[in-house]
């Protein structure tokens, strides 16, 4: 009998096809040949690697799993893959992807007219055009009800005012897909970069999501034609359907640094000797290896049903709700277990589970907080809402 693969311990990969297994295998090889040598200096310095953008193009994978706009087409479990492999480099990486596929190609394509699908998609998936997904407020966070941005109608255009905030790649957009009250509920307009009125901030001085751009945008009397509208979003079903698709990619995008950290952890207890002998042999730590081997592997089964769902176009979002709770929980903690299994080598870029550890503080906490998912799962569960 074969012995257990360490970290695929329930043969998670026998589940997918060949295609599915190649495009993991071709993203896992970009990764590390070329994000893992850098990105530790990229995270010190608080910057993003811009020139991974080309590359990451050329791979087809921004918009990956939209079909034509010179998209790949690929299936929905192919996507979760990307992200899984892209995020065991960093999360920055994988949140530009996860910004620039889901926050705003996908609601040009699904919400957008066919001239919108035409200007902004093939430019976009060719990382040549650049969005970003404007909806959080400063005062906003998890109720977006609250939305002060407004849109007012004034003849064929329409005159936006107010701000967002913690925008990915804001400072970076060409576009950015931004969600407005309006006299006649929400709704969706592609704010240009050059706009009268329209400019962005980059937030500094963060400890998390380094290697990402984070911005702050603001409108003063943005003066948009009817053309930049969104036509098919209505209500806060728009956005809010943008955020399903992008945290269906979180709940896969998380195993990977959980991944990333059990290696190091399980390497480095084989070669640490502690009173005598390698942490490996001690029980303590080999109880703790353990939980985070399944942990990984519950998470990661969970990805694979819910993309197998959503390729089936049965999955709920509640049911994304439970997976970015539960893995999201699953990885910021292994990443914490691994950083205290490294001791004092664990504070350090040399390894990465305070840089893991760090960003997943925030994914964790965007697009959806752990208690607004529980929440939701128990709407789903009782019928009662009690946000």
């Amino acid at each position: 009998m074969e012995p257990v693969d360490p970290y695929d311990f329930f043969r998670f990969r026998d589940n997918l096809t060949e295609d599915e297994r190649q495009v993991q295998d071709t993203v896992a090889r970009f990764v590390d040949d070329r994000v893992l040598p850098t990105i530790a200096e990229y995270f010190e310095r608080d910057e993003f690697p811009r020139e991974l953008i080309q590359e990451i193009a050329e791979l087809g994978l921004l918009g990956c799993n939209l079909e034509g706009y010179g998209c790949g087409g690929l299936n929905h479990v192919c996507y979760g893959l990307t992200c899984m492999e892209l995020e065991r480099g960093d999360s920055g990486i994988r949140s530009f992807v996860s910004v620039q596929g889901s926050l705003c190609m996908w609601p040009i394509h699904t919400y957008g007219t066919e001239d919108q699908k035409q200007r902004w998609l093939p430019g976009m998936a060719k990382g040549e055009l650049i969005g970003c997904f404007g909806l959080t407020e400063p005062d906003g966070g998890s109720d977006p009800g609250t939305m002060k941005t407004f849109a007012k109608k004034d003849g064929d255009d329409w005159v936006i005012n107010g701000a967002k905030m913690w925008i990915t790649n804001g400072c970076l957009a060409d576009v950015a897909i931004v969600w407005a009250e309006t006299d006649d509920g929400v709704r969706g307009f592609l704010v240009e970069k050059g706009m009268s009125g329209y400019s962005t901030r980059e937030i500094k001085r963060k400890f998390s999501l380094r290697a990402s751009v984070t911005s702050e945008l603001f409108f003063e009397n943005v003066r948009v034609p009817d053309a930049n509208r969104l036509p098919e979003a209505k209500g806060l079903a728009g956005p809010l359907g943008c955020l399903t698709q992008a945290r269906f990619g979180i709940c896969w995008g998380v195993i990977g640094p959980a991944i990333a950290c059990f290696r190091e952890a399980l390497e480095y207890s084989k070669v640490r000797v502690l009173f005598g002998s390698p942490l490996s042999h001690k029980q303590a730590i080999q109880l703790r290896l353990a939980e985070m081997s399944r942990q990984i592997t519950m998470a990661q089964l969970l990805a694979l049903q819910l993309g197998r769902m959503k390729d089936d176009k049965v999955m709920h979002h509640t049911q994304v709700s439970m997976a970015k709770w539960n893995n999201c929980r699953m990885a910021i903690d292994l990443c914490r277990e691994a950083r205290d299994l490294l001791g004092a080598s664990g504070i350090t870029v040399e390894f990465s589970p305070i840089r893991h550890m760090l960003n997943l503080e925030s994914v964790i906490t965007y697009e959806g907080t752990e208690t607004i998912h529980q929440l939701a799962v128990a709407r789903e569960l009782t019928g009662a809402a009690a946000f």
